[in-house]
């Protein structure tokens, strides 16, 4: 339904037009003056304003003047019975949609204040866009056949195609903003945007800013009205990169615009609504955080409805050729460079790494190698990996008294048994060396 707000100092017309207008199927409030109507525009959210230009106090110019600056105000329709082409022409020239002379036909009205709605839709969409912060144009391709990437895939499929929060955990580099762009590109939302935001990149006092936006003059710097990243994603899908980075107070608001779609701009008190899907990612524990108080636990559960966890690289180590693959094709063709693969040597060095930083060091890796390379194929030299992090083995985790044991034991064999000749390499007394044995249930016969 259209909302409307007449704003006019006659109050039969503003009772005759309130009666015609709503029962063409408008919601209409009407304020006597401009003051009134600008108290009702900082609380309410209105489609269209039907505004007299000639009204005592403020006129009707003057408040076009103040609702200029907010990239958020409605369409403004000046109707007046004492126009002139000097008055229409100030009147489109602050920001007017449209004027109409006193009397008029309804008919008439009733399509101009429809034209004027979607006007103020189409511009709100284009500021929206405007102040995207993703939106990938070309399509993003998933590369990997490891059982826990065609596992993911899967659920991808089944879940995409509903508006369910979806939580992606992640070390940093695994991909997780590549799995959100795969979930919203297979989504009934992907016709509008996604946009992102990384909740660890602001500052605490910037951070609600940008999500839900601010008003005109809610703080020092904030000179004009800003719609914020929830507005932008609306129909569409809000990425929340780093959730776990949030600050507690903000966390409580997130919780109430997941349950709500309801939230308010940063010195504002108009609730405002939007309908987005949430796609929210970390690379943190999150239920260490929220056993140590530094996340909300109402707020993870209402995130973790559908919870992804890609694994890393060192643990689907069958990608990581085919995602080499993908890289080199990539970097030769932006590069200019006619490469054809790797050496032997140098997918056994690709392989045998363990790769810390993930699928975004081995894109690094290989873009490195495509720059270095003199040749048709990609050699060992080219690849400048650190030699220091070599695929790591798994060492069980001993016990401080077994590890003592395995000493004592591998002493004592080195003493031919001898407990006398042990006692004396370890350093403890002959009767402390038997004890310990007994212990651990190990008698040896003593040898003098």
């Amino acid at each position: 339904m259209i909302r409307v707000l007449t704003v006019d100092d006659e109050e039969p017309f503003r009772r005759l037009l309130k009666k015609e207008l709503s029962r063409k199927g408008f919601f209409v409030e009407v304020a006597p003056d401009a003051e009134t109507a600008l108290e009702l525009l900082k609380d309410n959210a209105y489609d269209v304003v039907l505004l007299d230009i000639l009204m005592p106090g403020m006129d009707g110019i003057a408040m076009m003047k103040k609702l200029k600056a907010d990239p958020a105000a409605p369409s403004i329709i000046v109707l007046t019975g004492r126009a002139t082409v000097e008055t229409a022409v100030e009147a489109m020239k602050h920001g007017a949609y449209d004027y109409l002379t006193k009397p008029y036909k309804l008919e008439e009205l009733v399509i101009l204040i429809n034209r004027a709605f979607e006007y103020g839709r189409l511009k709100k969409q284009n500021q929206q866009f405007q102040q995207e912060l993703i939106r990938q144009e070309t399509p993003v391709e998933f590369i990997g056949r490891s059982p826990g990437i065609r596992s993911i895939l899967r659920l991808i499929d089944k879940t995409a195609p509903t508006d369910s929060t979806v939580f992606i955990q992640g070390e940093s580099g695994t991909g997780k903003e590549l799995v959100a762009n795969t979930v919203w590109r297979r989504s009934k939302r992907s016709g509008s945007p996604l946009v992102a935001l990384n909740c660890a990149t602001l500052s605490e006092n910037l951070i609600e800013s940008e999500l839900f936006g601010h008003e005109k003059g809610a703080f020092t710097s904030a000179y004009q009205a800003k719609f914020g990243i929830v507005e932008v994603a609306d129909k569409g899908t809000l990425f929340l990169d780093e959730v776990g980075e949030l600050p507690l107070g903000l966390q409580a608001k997130l919780l109430r615009f997941l349950d709500s779609g309801e939230f308010r701009r940063v010195g504002g008190n108009k609730t405002l609504t939007v309908d987005v899907r949430v796609i929210a990612a970390t690379n943190k524990d999150l239920t260490g955080s929220v056993r140590d108080g530094r996340f909300r636990q109402d707020l993870f559960y209402r995130l973790n409805v559908i919870n992804i966890a890609i694994p890393p690289l060192r643990e689907r180590r069958e990608d990581v050729e085919e995602l080499s693959a993908y890289f080199l094709k990539k970097f030769s063709r932006k590069l200019n460079k006619n490469i054809s693969g790797f050496s032997e040597e140098a997918l056994a060095s690709l392989n045998g790494y363990s790769w810390p930083g993930n699928v975004r060091e081995l894109e690094n890796v290989v873009e490195r190698a495509v720059i270095l390379c003199d040749s048709d194929r990609i050699g060992p030299g080219d690849l400048s990996m650190p030699i220091s992090c070599p695929v790591k083995e798994e060492i069980p985790r001993l016990s401080l008294e077994d590890m003592e044991k395995d000493y004592i034991m591998k002493v004592l064999n080195e003493a031919g048994g001898n407990q006398s000749r042990a006692s004396q390499l370890l350093g403890i007394d002959r009767k402390t060396l038997y004890l310990k044995l007994k212990r651990y249930g190990v008698i040896f016969p003593s040898r003098i």
